[in-house]
């Protein structure tokens, strides 16, 4: 089964404001998301993934071997 997350959850697990999600959501940079009965859930694999590529996208420093 998958974990389904709420917008609100979503916002908690990534420490970002609703709203950002909203703005993420409507400019097709965000997370996946869908609708289920007119709400909007996000998938907690598909948030993971979206973390990991804007990690690797974004990183800088560190040593590198």
């Amino acid at each position: 089964m998958t974990a389904r997350l709420t917008i609100r959850q979503a916002s908690e697990y990534l420490s970002v404001p609703e709203n950002t999600l909203r703005w993420f959501r409507s400019c097709g940079t965000g997370p996946k998301s869908y609708r289920l009965g007119g709400k909007v859930f996000y998938d907690l694999a598909d948030v993971e993934q979206w973390v990991a590529e804007q990690k690797a996208a974004t990183a800088r420093g560190g040593a590198h071997e």
